[in-house]
């Protein structure tokens, strides 16, 4: 029997960047024995805006993980990193490694495409090579195995709710958003007119980026909802929300969220923002998901219909796992 795989998640630590590199080797993992091991690395501030050419290790905070094996210790089989902070290491392991590393970067690192064995990229970003993969969304975390087991510890606050539950996943400003109160308060008031008129109830959540006069107008309109409204204490509802879930409403600032419920196979529903500059990116991605059946405006109803569960992680790992085979 062989070894299990061993592989390296690599980025800078923030969570909606680690989800898409530890998403992609989880999928791996279900389809084959590995081993994971999670780096997260950061810059010494005065060398972080350096060009990636530019930067090496030496450069890096005292406080990151090491992206070299210890003495005695082999390569991984695997590398899969994302995000801008670890092209400069992603760019050098084939090499350093002597070949032995299967070399994963995702979303478009826009620098040294040819360095990388696979680049997973959104389709919406429109990048183009013979290493790169393309798929709907972002690799993550989000399949039945991890929603069914991160739901347990709250099936006594959500499974008895009104049908249909209705989870609220709301982002916040960003470069091409913006969530200002008042926006966040008529968004709030067409998401409980949906909720009761259907006799439904709320899950909602809150990302970093929502501004805090977004939080407290949307919570205060909404507190009044038979359902859960996550102040960020404690553990986190949000794979059990998307389990309970009959519908999920997505504001349109997140491709991750976005990709993460179509995932789920409920119908997901985009609510608008307060655009701040042209965002071509979303908009592709918003057709592509309506193209595939799982996505619709929210135009304050709650529609129900079927699709096909996007499967997109999966999908890119079972590409890996083939190219290594090849390789």
């Amino acid at each position: 029997m062989s070894a299990p795989l061993s592989i390296w998640v690599v980025s800078d630590g923030r969570i909606g960047m680690e989800n898409q590199a530890l998403g992609l080797a989880e999928a791996v993992q279900r389809l084959t024995p590995a081993d994971i091991s999670v780096r997260r690395i950061r810059w010494r501030k005065v060398f972080d805006k350096l060009p990636s050419a530019l930067k090496t290790s030496w450069m890096l905070d005292l406080s990151s993980d090491s992206t070299e094996p210890a003495s005695g210790e082999a390569w991984p089989d695997i590398w899969i990193a994302t995000g801008r902070a670890t092209l400069p290491m992603s760019a050098r392991v084939r090499a350093a490694s002597g070949g032995r590393t299967f070399v994963v970067q995702t979303q478009d690192p826009r620098w040294r495409t040819a360095a990388y064995d696979l680049i997973v990229a959104p389709a919406h970003d429109r990048i183009e090579g013979p290493n790169v993969l393309s798929i709907t969304g972002s690799p993550h975390r989000v399949a039945p195995e991890r929603l069914a087991e991160n739901s347990a510890a709250f099936a006594d606050q959500l499974a008895a709710l009104p049908s249909p539950r209705v989870a609220a996943l709301i982002g916040g400003r960003s470069r091409a958003f913006d969530l200002t109160g008042d926006h966040a308060a008529d968004l709030a008031g067409r998401i409980a007119r949906a909720i009761e008129a259907a006799n439904g109830s709320l899950m909602l959540t809150f990302s970093r980026r929502t501004p805090a006069a977004a939080k407290a107008a949307m919570t205060a309109r909404l507190a009044h909802l038979p359902g859960l409204i996550w102040d960020g204490a404690g553990a986190n509802p949000y794979f059990a929300f998307l389990n309970f879930a009959d519908h999920v409403l997505v504001t349109e600032d997140s491709a991750n969220m976005a990709a993460e419920a179509a995932s789920t196979g409920k119908p997901v529903l985009i609510l608008p923002m307060i655009p701040l500059k042209p965002a071509d990116k979303f908009a592709r991605l918003h057709a592509n998901l309506r193209e595939r059946g799982a996505a619709r405006p929210f135009e304050g109803s709650l529609e129900a219909w079927s699709y096909a569960p996007l499967d997109e992680t999966a999908r890119a790992a079972r590409t890996m796992l083939e190219r290594m085979k090849r390789a």
